[in-house]
């Protein structure tokens, strides 16, 4: 209920604000009972084949624990607030969760929005380092592109002014459209299964 409230505020500051949706991305973390590990998977690939089927899915995956560790991680997200809404309200959703509720021992809820879902990783098996590559080789992507296509052109402006425009437009570049098909080409690279 409290979810749903906040999506919903959400939404009226969004559309009033005239600004435009933004990807939501949320990681829920159960603890699993160690005899039901098994069934939790299977129940978890049912969950996330369901969710795909629903308008404005943009994927999701399961994260497995590490040795020593029965905390499952399942992501999913949505190309905006109302998608996420219409999944988390459906009666699909409702039921799953039921038929879950006695495989767990504990549950965390995590939601994050726009630029945050690139830069707020749940805790994940994959290693840091990977994700400072793929960031580092984006930046250095964009901002090769701008020093070569757009730099030459505005030599006159004051440097603030320049320096502003780069900033703005690598930010804008890499939150909403390099790392976003970086993320989702090389999610097995940055993310791998620990069997």
């Amino acid at each position: 209920m409290a979810v749903t409230t906040l999506l919903r505020s959400r939404l009226t500051r969004s559309e009033v604000g005239g600004r435009s949706p933004e990807p939501v991305t949320v990681t829920v973390a159960r603890v699993v009972r160690p005899h039901r590990r098994q069934a939790f998977e299977r129940w978890a690939a049912d969950v996330l084949a369901l969710a795909a089927t629903y308008p404005g899915n943009l994927g999701g995956t399961l994260l497995k624990p590490g040795l020593g560790s029965s905390e499952y991680h399942l992501v999913y997200r949505f190309r905006d607030d109302a998608s996420l809404a219409a999944w988390e309200r459906s009666d699909e959703r409702r039921d799953a969760l039921e038929r879950m509720q006695e495989m767990i021992d504990e549950e965390r809820y995590a939601r994050v929005a726009g630029l945050d879902s690139f830069f707020t990783r749940p805790a994940a098996p994959g290693p840091r380092w990977r994700s400072t590559v793929l960031t580092t080789a984006a930046v250095f992507l964009i901002t090769s592109t701008l020093q070569l296509l757009v730099m030459p052109h505005v030599t006159s402006w004051p440097w603030p002014a320049r320096l502003l425009m780069s900033a703005c437009i690598v930010v804008v570049l890499l939150g909403y459209v390099v790392m976003p098909t970086l993320t989702r080409l090389l999610a097995g690279w940055l993310h791998p299964r620990q069997d």
